[in-house]
């Protein structure tokens, strides 16, 4: 059976942020939840969770040992799992690892467009974005980047949050990209701390590069979870894993931020990580599979808007600068009644475009398309 195959009915009867954000009427494409029923694995875990009462605070490391161990299976990178902290989020995990390795007001890197909370959660810890836009082929423009790194693009920032794999884009950076970003932030002493949550959905021969994996990474700090490939963002867990000498800065992370995780999380995250691997790669390829089915919708449906799959994420970065309007996600969800995320909100120059979930059933990802194009007739 498919993982995707939820009816629609049975996903309206849902109360998280998805399928209640907008009226009953709106049928919900855009922020990062999955259209799926938990891994059984998952399920029966919880199940026996609330059935022992075992539901207190937690203890002990088997989150972090168990993305070790799927670390090591998928993409070969071994890390000692004592340089793993647990952090409520990544989003929370990334801002608090900002705060404690850069100074008060100091200014961090972003590759927009880029997940819209970046924007949001580095000025909540007091520091301040930079824009460093990617190339119009979505890679990384390493020149740029130099440039920004040794202060030629505004003030010498000193961090930089790197989305790896690229969220919403859905791009996967190069070993040869990633190692001169290591030269760079190691030459200009830049700390870069990667958000790496979107890692699990990469397929185990994808060729994913874990930042932390390549030589020069020493003082970076990657911030992942299991949340988006097993649809946990409702059970709090994530970690924050240190190279060989940001681990010991890592350990002097204050309990509110250590101590905040859902001990339910900790249990979702790590049974997902060891006993959910089959299930993980079956939704990679109903996730491949969507991608193509929704580029090809749009190019016989809508052909006036451009999209090219990228290898990453279940979230599609779709241009409508041809359709001329300001605001496209709110043409669509005014005119068509489907909610998709809108482009501005990933950062300078993005406002011509939508992000598209895809983790849903063919069936429904078909209707969003037929929504949308009913709303550019």
């Amino acid at each position: 059976m498919a993982i995707f195959d939820v009816p629609l009915s049975e996903l309206q009867q849902r109360t998280s942020m998805k399928w209640r954000r907008f009226g009953a009427d709106i049928l919900p494409a855009w922020v990062a939840e999955m259209d799926c029923r938990p891994a059984p694995a998952v399920r029966d875990a919880l199940f026996e969770a609330i059935e022992t009462g075992d539901t207190g605070y937690p203890e002990g490391d088997v989150y972090q040992r168990a993305y070790a161990d799927f670390a090591a299976r998928r993409w070969n990178w071994q890390f000692d799992p004592a340089d793993a902290v647990i952090v409520p989020d990544v989003m929370q995990g990334a801002a608090r690892v900002a705060e404690l390795l850069t100074a008060p007001d100091s200014h961090i890197v972003v590759n927009n467009p880029v997940y819209n909370c970046f924007y949001g959660y580095l000025p909540w810890v007091g520091r301040n974005v930079l824009e460093v836009p990617l190339t119009a082929d979505h890679e990384l423009d390493l020149d740029a980047l130099e440039d920004a790194f040794a202060g030629r693009l505004g003030p010498k920032p000193q961090g930089y949050l790197l989305c790896n794999p690229h969220n919403p884009t859905g791009t996967q950076f190069t070993a040869a990209e990633l190692g001169r970003v290591a030269e760079l932030a190691d030459t200009y002493d830049v700390t870069v701390i990667s958000d790496e949550i979107h890692a699990p959905l990469m397929a185990a021969d994808s060729g994913f590069v874990p930042y932390l994996s390549l030589p020069g990474t020493e003082n970076a700090v990657t911030v992942t979870s299991a949340s988006k490939a097993w649809n946990l963002a409702g059970l709090k867990a994530a970690l924050a894993i240190g190279g060989s000498r940001s681990a010991e800065a890592l350990r002097t992370l204050p309990d509110e931020v250590t101590h905040s995780a859902s001990h339910l999380g900790l249990i979702s995250h790590a049974v997902a990580l060891t006993k959910a691997e089959d299930w993980l790669d079956q939704v990679i390829g109903e996730i491949e599979s969507n991608r193509h089915l929704l580029a090809r919708l749009l190019a016989e449906r809508a052909p006036q808007l451009r999209y090219h799959p990228g290898p990453a994420t279940y979230l599609a970065w779709v241009d409508c600068s041809a359709l001329g309007v300001t605001n496209p996600a709110a043409v669509f969800r005014t005119r068509g009644k489907v909610a998709l995320s809108p482009g501005a909100i990933f950062g300078s120059g993005a406002g011509q475009h939508v992000r598209v979930n895809v983790a849903t059933s063919p069936e429904i990802l078909t209707e969003v398309v037929e929504r949308m194009v009913r709303a550019i007739e």
